[in-house]
């Protein structure tokens, strides 16, 4: 603000100091005295009210401003109020009807935007308290599923569960201020959904504990079993088998314990098939010179393939057989090879002997006779009737004797 000049009686345009120093201002048409100032001139004198009015003419505008923009706070027609009483009679220097008037002005407005302050914060705790009750409702929908008894996938919804607290807690600290009783309410619903969960979930998790205590335990003497096999050779194969079988009926014994006791289980397995795998090497050793044998007999008994006669074949197969058992066995990975070189010889020997018997056989023979005898006997007694038959019984009759017929034809080709 531009400072008042003086005159030679020490005047401004809205005051004048004394000769002693006292400060007056021109206020509604009158003088008013504002303060003293002696240990100065008279241009400080009045620059000091003077600066004075300009820090309130600084709370006007400034107050003007926050209430043109819309960022003034909800109590804003109280801080008018205060202004307003500041300006009542102030010690101060200035236009201070001026300020009057435009503090006057700005009730209206602050009473305006405080109303509009009131809606928007209406407004903002109706959405917020739909958004936390949103938070609720999904925390309910949890609870009411574990009182449905719901089979839950317990780890994802303790984090879905977890989340919604968390969102709880930030909405409430960024969000609209809700009243009390709405809050509490909420929390309280919220509160209880959880503890529905939660009592469900550490009742799962301790049933679930149990189980795996008891297939802890289980695993643990089936490995003390296994790792028992390892000096039983060979033999411990098939014990380890059962014990494997077992193992598998058990249930889990929780992630924490479940692959270490598998290790140790299965390292004791492998103990138990590496020696069976060496009694293997060693026993396949010693039947190669079996193979041996065996092939020169396969050699020897595949002349039968050729072999035409089925008692020649039969004799020879029963004489290589004899042999071939008494060979012994053979190293594993030839077992398959040779028994099949052997059980093709002894299909051919079989095939020669069925043949034989289907050649051979007289029952069929006598059957088809024996059939073709009741057939023509049947049909020469059908024709007899269809001789004398009434007009109505001989379409049937007619195509009783004419199946026969084609039955006789069909046995006697």
């Amino acid at each position: 603000m531009e400072r008042a000049k003086l005159t030679e009686t020490n005047q401004g345009r809205w005051g004048r100091v004394d000769a002693d120093g006292t400060v007056y201002v021109k206020d509604n048409g009158e003088e008013r005295e504002v303060g003293q100032f002696s240990d100065g001139t008279p241009e400080e004198a009045l620059a000091l009210y003077e600066r004075r009015y300009a820090d309130l003419q600084g709370e006007v505008t400034l107050l003007e401003a926050r209430i043109a923009k819309g960022t003034a706070d909800a109590q804003v027609a109280k801080t008018v109020e205060k202004l307003a009483g500041k300006l009542v009679a102030p010690h101060a220097v200035g236009d201070l009807e001026a300020l009057r008037k435009r503090v006057h002005a700005l009730s209206e407005k602050a009473q305006e935007f405080a109303t509009k302050q009131r809606e928007k914060r209406e407004q903002e705790r109706a959405v917020a308290f739909q958004e936390r009750e949103a938070i609720v409702v999904a925390a309910e929908q949890i609870a009411q599923r574990v009182n449905n008894g719901e089979k839950l996938q317990w780890n994802d919804t303790s984090k879905i569960m977890q989340g919604l607290f968390e969102k709880w807690q930030t909405h409430q600290s960024t969000s609209a201020h809700l009243p009390k009783s709405q809050a509490d309410q909420l929390w309280k619903r919220f509160r209880d959904a959880r503890k529905v969960f939660d009592k469900a979930k550490s009742e799962y998790f301790a049933k679930t504990e149990a189980k795996f205590k008891l297939a802890r335990e289980a695993k643990e003497n089936l490995v003390k079993q296994a790792a028992a096999l390892a000096g039983s050779g060979g033999d411990g194969v098939k014990k380890y088998r059962v014990l494997l079988d077992e193992w598998k009926k058990v249930g889990s014994a929780g992630r924490k314990y479940e692959d270490k006791l598998w290790a140790k289980f299965k390292a004791a397995g492998d103990i138990v098939y590496n020696a069976l795998k060496e009694e293997m090497a060693v026993t396949d050793e010693e039947f190669k010179q079996n193979l041996v044998c065996k092939e020169e007999l396969l050699a020897e008994a595949e002349t039968l393939l050729s072999e035409s006669n089925h008692k020649k074949a039969r004799k020879a197969l029963s004489e290589y057989q004899m042999k071939w058992d008494e060979i012994g066995r053979v190293p594993r990975d030839q077992v398959r090879e040779v028994e099949a070189r052997m059980r093709k010889i002894e299909a051919h020997v079989k095939k020669l002997e069925d043949d034989y018997w289907q050649a051979t056989d007289p029952e069929p023979a006598a059957r088809t006779e024996g059939l073709s005898k009741q057939l023509s006997e049947s049909i020469a007694q059908l024709e007899a009737e269809l001789v004398n038959a009434p007009t109505n019984k001989k379409a049937a009759l007619e195509e009783k004797l004419k199946t026969q017929r084609e039955w006789l034809a069909a046995i006697t080709r």
